[in-house]
């Protein structure tokens, strides 16, 4: 069980898109089915991934990234059309 652990511990994970799977496939990286990463497995050299190597934290780690729906609304703009009236949903937009 120890060795299991430290296996874990060992792998370094890649922020591969999928375009490039098969190259890092190729140069020895694998998926992990439960995290849904390629990662460098234990005793690999990670030079080689180097292109892969910085953000590939956890979704968790992530969620502190999220931007607030307040700053959202300030890119909100309106349309150029003069004649554009906004459906609201209640009536329909032909009466």
């Amino acid at each position: 069980m120890a060795a299991l652990s430290m296996m874990a511990a060992a792998k370094t994970y890649l922020n591969v898109p999928y375009a490039q799977k098969d190259a890092a496939k190729a140069l020895g990286a694998r998926w992990d089915v439960a995290n849904k990463k390629w990662y460098i497995p234990a005793g690999k050299d990670p030079e080689p991934f180097g292109q892969w190597l910085g953000s590939a934290e956890p979704a968790a780690a992530k969620a502190d990234s999220v931007t607030p729906v307040t700053a959202l609304a300030a890119n909100i703009t309106q349309p150029a059309d003069s004649h554009f009236v906004a459906y609201d949903g209640n009536e329909p937009p032909w009466d």
